[in-house]
């Protein structure tokens, strides 16, 4: 007898799995399994992994609460989509490595991306630097959050993954006396906030930014002393 699953569900699935073993995990048998159907039963819905993928990140875009645009403040406003993205890839085990690449030609992603560049062309860039500006700050988005994942077990949880409190130890007992500037760096990331390291970042980027905004920087006038 076979069982008919909806699209929706396999995506659902999918998600659960992937918190559950991880990205590398996530294949289409495993999934078959966990929806108990047989895996051909899978290509209805999706010819490929990829494809797979690219719902997932639809889905995962989806669970994004999109801060209100500022007035006046278009860089405050990029720097809060950023967070609440970065929370999204979070919430969800190697998030950050199954969005990346992934190009969702989808009705929510379409209205998503709209409502991502107006603000920028109301603060006075143009079209083309809209554009950079978003997809710049999207890409220090993904990295970031895929070397975090990556230190944590891919999950953000703690477990598993690279632990830099103990890399740094060995780098200080081995390496201090010829890279000690190496070891110094590994030290204080090992010991650094990453919400912190995340929002200097951010704040790096937008200011940025607002150099290649010229009509932005005019409307916000002189700067002052």
């Amino acid at each position: 007898m076979s069982v008919k699953v909806q699209r929706q569900e396999v995506v659902a699935a999918a998600l659960a799995l992937l918190d559950e073993v991880g990205m590398e995990g996530l294949t289409m048998r495993r999934l078959a399994q966990a929806l108990g159907i047989q895996a051909p039963s899978l290509y209805w819905h999706f010819p490929g992994k990829q494809s797979l993928f690219d719902a997932m990140a639809d889905a995962m875009l989806a669970e994004l609460a999109l801060p209100p645009a500022r007035e006046g403040d278009w860089a405050g406003w990029l720097q809060a989509v950023a967070v609440e993205q970065r929370r999204v890839l979070k919430s969800r085990r190697d998030g950050a490595r199954v969005y990346a690449g992934t190009f969702p030609v989808t009705e929510g992603v379409l209205g998503l991306t709209e409502r991502l560049i107006a603000p920028l062309l109301q603060a006075g860039a143009d079209e083309r630097t809209a554009i950079r500006a978003l997809f710049t700050i999207q890409c220090f988005v993904l990295g970031f959050t895929i070397e975090e994942q990556a230190s944590t077990g891919g999950s953000g949880s703690g477990s598993g993954g690279v632990d830099l409190g103990a890399l740094a130890r060995q780098a200080a007992d081995r390496e201090a006396g010829r890279h000690p500037l190496a070891v110094s760096a590994l030290t204080a990331l090992a010991a650094d906030d990453p919400d912190d390291r995340f929002l200097f970042g951010l704040r790096v980027l937008t200011g940025g930014l607002a150099a290649a905004m010229p009509a932005a920087a005019a409307a916000a006038g002189p700067p002052t002393a």
